[in-house]
């Protein structure tokens, strides 16, 4: 399994590796949402039949997470209310080649998840499937106290982002360092994704499946949308990789998971060495985020050290891209000029890469630079001008 999966990521793979030998296959662990926990590796013979690696297998394994369709396929079977092992018969048509038996992962009657299992013939005997129920119980109280550390440190890492005085923070960084206990040290960073299509946290991935988090939130993205923070700790300070990783697979959710929401991207911030300054990180968080909505190129994931003017321009007022000089230029009527002078200006006022890059003649390009300078009165052979042209047309993608 990853190894930055919760506290209990150990503790996980020895009980699934303990059930894959006492039920003598392969076994796999799901939360309730039908997220890859972890796997066990048998060795057997029969494991090795690439027959066992039906699609629905495989997918699960490989992405580590099942489908829409796959999830109510399976729960049509009542997994959901039971309270002992269901057996599910091979369907091809929907991807399960081979027959499953799933072992419901229960805590004080809550469904928490699910441990899997390929069914054999004769398969399991009752004596050993009792005995894989009392060690999914203990999975069970491990998935529910991870539930429960979460949801606290759901409301205390919201508090910490939405703080809107300095010692508001300070208490909130105060209690989420608490609630952390010993993952408060050592370097963070924050992860924002957005839009997100959810006001809910509970929606999104649960921390466990997510490389280094520790906690996440949802906080107002705009007027009326939401975007998704994600705490993560790291390694070092020199290694982004498990945000990365973490906002890969929050990316790479089903479309039908979002289906109000346009593509969202992810920012990374800074890596910081003391909690005091997430309020810090998470404004880089949401530059980086903006800035790779804003840009394509920069995403769908962006780190904050690495969005060039944009670690600028999102620190500017909304209404930044309002200046009087280009307000006739930014006018539907006139996209080609304004796509013309940015591209003029990504490409540090050289003419030939610019036509050929528009696909248009030189002389046609020269007269569009001209009618963008009688539009807004700026000299494009003046730096200053120059500068504000191309930061206004920038600060106007932010929206």
């Amino acid at each position: 399994m990853t190894p930055e999966y919760g506290d209990h990521r150990g503790d996980y793979q020895e009980l699934v590796d303990e059930l894959s030998e006492l039920l003598g296959a392969p076994a796999t662990l799901e939360n309730r949402d039908f997220e890859l926990i972890a796997f066990g590796a048998y060795d057997s013979e029969e494991e090795l039949d690439p027959s066992a690696l039906d699609p629905v297998r495989t997918r699960s394994i490989v992405t580590r997470r099942s489908t829409a369709a796959v999830r109510t396929w399976f729960e049509s079977f009542g997994i959901t209310r039971a309270t002992g092992p269901v057996r599910i018969p091979p369907t091809p048509e929907a991807g399960v080649n081979r027959g499953r038996i799933c072992l419901p992962v229960r805590h004080r009657g809550v469904v928490l998840g699910y441990v899997w299992l390929l069914d054999t013939d004769p398969g399991p005997s009752d004596a050993r499937l009792t005995a894989a129920m009392e060690v999914a119980g203990r999975i069970g109280a491990l998935l529910a106290d991870e539930a429960q550390h979460g949801a606290d440190l759901t409301r205390e890492l919201r508090a910490v982002l939405t703080a809107e005085r300095d010692w508001q923070h300070d208490m909130a960084v105060a209690e989420l360092r608490t609630a952390l206990g010993t993952r408060a040290t050592g370097p963070h960073t924050l992860l924002c994704v957005a839009p997100w299509p959810s006001a809910d946290p509970d929606d999104a991935p649960s921390v466990r499946t997510l490389p280094g988090a520790t906690a996440r939130c949802t906080v107002p993205w705009g007027a009326a949308a939401q975007s998704l923070a994600v705490l993560i700790r790291l390694r070092t300070t020199e290694n982004l990789g498990p945000a990365v990783s973490a906002a890969t697979r929050l990316l790479d959710r089903p479309a039908d998971a979002r289906p109000d929401a346009g593509p969202p991207a992810a920012g990374i911030a800074a890596p910081l060495t003391e909690l005091a300054g997430l309020g810090i990180a998470w404004h880089r968080a949401t530059a980086a985020a903006r800035a790779a909505l804003a840009e394509p190129r920069l995403g769908p994931v962006a780190e904050w050290t690495s969005i060039g003017p944009y670690r600028l321009l999102t620190a500017l007022p909304p209404d930044a891209a309002d200046d009087p000089a280009v307000a006739a230029l930014l006018t539907p009527a006139h996209r080609d000029l304004v796509r013309t002078a940015e591209t003029y200006l990504d490409r540090a006022g050289q003419a030939a890469r610019t036509a050929a890059e528009l696909g248009i003649h030189r002389q046609t390009l020269y007269y569009r630079l001209s009618r963008v300078e009688q539009l807004t009165g700026l000299d494009l052979d003046d730096g200053e001008d120059r500068l504000l042209l191309h930061m206004a047309l920038k600060a106007r993608r932010l929206g």
